[in-house]
C-alpha cells in the first residue's frame, strides 16, 4: 500500500510539475515568431544577401555607360656597345651608352555607341533584380509556411497535453474511488487494478506527449534561428479568413502568384537578353582620350642629348565586327528560342498554379468541415463521458466501460485539436497560392 502511495505522489508531483512550469513561460505570440523568423531565418539572410547583389549589379556602376579612366607610368633602360660611322667618315665608340627613357600618361575611354547593347543589357539588370525581389518573397514566404507548421504543431501538443492531464486527473480520481470502494467492501479488487493499469497508460501518453512538445519547440526554435533550449507557450487560438475574402484572394492569384509573376519576369529578361544580342549586327563608335607626359636620356651617338613632352591626345573610332565566324547569329538565333521556352514555361505554370489553387481549395473547405464535425463529436463524447461516470457511481456500469468512455472523449478531443489546425494549415497554403501570405494577419 506505501509503495502504492508513493507511485501515485510521484505521478502526481510530475503532473503539477509540469503544470507550473508551463504557467511562468512567456507566451510566443504569432506576430513575434514571425518577427524572429523574418530577422534570424537563415534563408531567408541568403536570400537578403542574393538581392542586395542583385540591387549592386542594377547599378549604374554596373551599366557600361560610364567612361573609363585609367593611368599608365612606365620607365625603360637601355646599356649598349655602340660604333657609329658619321657622314665625315669619323667614327665614334662608346661602350656601354646609356639610354633612359620615363612615360606616364591618363586614358579616357567612352562608349558612345555599341549597338544598344549595354541599354538592354541594363534593362535586363533591373528586370533580373525585380526577379530577385520575387525570389527573396518566396522565400520568406515558404520560410513562414515551414514557421506556422511547426508553430500550429506546438500549439496542437499543447492543447493536446492539457486533454492528457485531464485524462489522467479523471483517473486518479477513478482509482481513489475504487480504492475506497474495496476498502469498504463495496466492489472487488479488478476495479482497483483496471484504474492502475488505466493511470499508468494516461502518465506514459502524458509523458511521451510532453516529450513530443519539447522537441517540436526546439524544432521552432531552429526556424526562427534562437536559443535552441529557448522555453516559450503558443498562441493556441485560431481565426480563419472569412469565405468572401478567401474567395476575391483566389479570384486575383494569377496576377499575385509569386510563380507566375517570376515566369513573367524570366520571359521580360529573355526578351531583353535576344535584343541585347543582337547588337553584333550594328557598329561600336567610341571616344579616346589622353594627358602624357614622356621624356628620355640618350647616349652621345644620338641626334638629341634628351627629350621632354607633355601634351594631350583625342580621337574617335569605329568598330564593325562584319563576321565572326558565326557566333553572333547562333547567339542570336539561341536567345530567341529561349524566350520561346520562357513562354511556355509561363504556360505551364498558369496551369499549374490553377491546379494547386483549386487542390488547395478544396483540402481547405474539407478540413474545414471535418473540424465543424469534430467540433460536435466532442459534445457528444464529453455528454457521453459525464453520463458514463455518473452511471458508474451509482454501480450500473463497469469501470471498463467507463474507460471505454474516457478514451472516447479523450480521441474526440485530440482529433478536434488535429482537425483544427489542419484546417488553418491548409488556408495557409491556399494564400501562399493565392498571393496573400504576406497580407493577411495571423
Amino acid at each position: 500500500m506505501q509503495c502504492k502511495f508513493l507511485f501515485l505522489v510521484l505521478i502526481a508531483l510530475c503532473f503539477f510539475t509540469g503544470e507550473s512550469t508551463a504557467q511562468e513561460l512567456n507566451v510566443l505570440t504569432k506576430q513575434d515568431a514571425i518577427s524572429e523568423t523574418l530577422a534570424n531565418n537563415f534563408g531567408i539572410k541568403i536570400a537578403n544577401n542574393n538581392l542586395e547583389i542583385a540591387d549592386n549589379n542594377q547599378n549604374i556602376l554596373n551599366s557600361g555607360y560610364l567612361p573609363t579612366l585609367t593611368g599608365i607610368a612606365g620607365t625603360s633602360f637601355d646599356s649598349q656597345d655602340q660604333e657609329a660611322t658619321f657622314q665625315d667618315g669619323s667614327v665614334s665608340v662608346i661602350n656601354g651608352a646609356e639610354t633612359t627613357r620615363y612615360n606616364a600618361s591618363i586614358n579616357l575611354g567612352y562608349t558612345l555607341f555599341d549597338g544598344l547593347g549595354r541599354y538592354y543589357d541594363y534593362k535586363a539588370l533591373k528586370e533580373q533584380y525585380n526577379l530577385s525581389e520575387l525570389q527573396t518573397r518566396e522565400t520568406i514566404e515558404t520560410s513562414l509556411l515551414q514557421l506556422f507548421t511547426v508553430y500550429y504543431e506546438v500549439a496542437r501538443l499543447t492543447e493536446n497535453i492539457t486533454v492528457l492531464e485531464e485524462t489522467f486527473s479523471n483517473t486518479k480520481r477513478r482509482l481513489l474511488r475504487a480504492q475506497y470502494a474495496f476498502e469498504y467492501g463495496q466492489n472487488n479488487k479488478l476495479d482497483v487494478l483496471n484504474a492502475e493499469v488505466d493511470i499508468v497508460t494516461d502518465s506514459v501518453n502524458l509523458m511521451n506527449e510532453r516529450q513530443l512538445l519539447a522537441n517540436t519547440k526546439r524544432d521552432l526554435n531552429v526556424v526562427a534561428n534562437v536559443d535552441l533550449e529557448r522555453s516559450f507557450v503558443v498562441d493556441t487560438i485560431v481565426a480563419f479568413v472569412p469565405s468572401l475574402v478567401l474567395d476575391t484572394y483566389i479570384k486575383d492569384a494569377e496576377t499575385n502568384n509569386v510563380r507566375l509573376l517570376q515566369a513573367e519576369k524570366n520571359k521580360n529578361i529573355s526578351t531583353l537578353n535576344y535584343k541585347a544580342s543582337r547588337s553584333v549586327y550594328l557598329p561600336t563608335v567610341g571616344l579616346t582620350g589622353s594627358y602624357g607626359w614622356n621624356q628620355g636620356n640618350f647616349p652621345s651617338t644620338n641626334f638629341l642629348l634628351s627629350n621632354t613632352s607633355t601634351g594631350i591626345s583625342l580621337g574617335a573610332n569605329l568598330t564593325w565586327n562584319l563576321f565572326d565566324g558565326g557566333r553572333g547569329v547562333t547567339s542570336v538565333k539561341n536567345s530567341k528560342i529561349t524566350i520561346a521556352n520562357q513562354e511556355l514555361f509561363q504556360e505551364q505554370f498558369t496551369k499549374e498554379v490553377k491546379r494547386d489553387i483549386a487542390n488547395a481549395h478544396g483540402d481547405y473547405l474539407n478540413r474545414l468541415q471535418i473540424f465543424d464535425l469534430q467540433e460536435q463529436n466532442v459534445v457528444t463524447a464529453q455528454n457521453n463521458f459525464e453520463r458514463s461516470n455518473e452511471q458508474y457511481k451509482i454501480g450500473q456500469i463497469t469501470s471498463v466501460e467507463l474507460r471505454q468512455a474516457q478514451l472516447n472523449l479523450l480521441n474526440a478531443e485530440t482529433n478536434k485539436n488535429f482537425a483544427k489546425y489542419q484546417a488553418k494549415l491548409a488556408e495557409l497554403q491556399v494564400l501562399q497560392f493565392a498571393g496573400q501570405l504576406l497580407n493577411v494577419d495571423f
